[in-house]
């Protein structure tokens, strides 16, 4: 069964909080899958990844490449799973996926100050504890860093 984190972001945004998480995903030799609801979303975090930071690198590439399955990063609007990710990241109210349970961990990244996105997380949160998924909700503290919460 998977480990499901909710990140609630409050005066943040994915662009700032997923770079840092996908670099210690793949500092821990994790293979990922982040899903968003729109095509145009995706294009805006891939153009994001390459230039969110001068001295870094997040390799990854979008489903619609013909070498996504070779990547350890792929940014998708499907379910599907084309790189063989053990991680999946889910943000912009993307639902869980239906073979959910066949990853190690499950990121859902939500807008703490979107009452839409906080609905679809509750609601998500209810589903991943009715799946007997392992369930935690992380919050950053007033430095920035995530605390565990209960």
């Amino acid at each position: 069964m998977p480990e499901v984190l909710f990140y609630h972001l409050q005066n943040m945004t994915v662009e700032n909080v997923l770079p840092p998480l996908l670099e210690k995903s793949l500092e821990r030799g994790w293979r990922v899958v982040v899903q968003s609801n729109s095509p145009e979303r995706a294009d805006g975090l891939d153009a994001h990844l390459w230039t969110y930071r001068d001295d870094s690198f997040l390799p990854h590439a979008t489903w619609r490449l013909s070498d996504a399955a070779d990547q350890p990063i792929v940014l998708t609007v499907e379910e599907d799973n084309p790189n063989g990710a053990n991680v999946r990241f889910l943000v912009d109210n993307a639902a869980l996926p239906q073979d959910a349970q066949g990853y190690e961990r499950m990121v859902l990244l939500f807008n703490g100050d979107d009452p839409d996105a906080l609905a679809f997380a509750r609601s998500a949160w209810t589903d991943c504890k009715a799946r007997g998924f392992d369930v935690t909700y992380w919050q950053a503290d007033e430095r920035g860093r995530w605390q565990k919460r209960n």
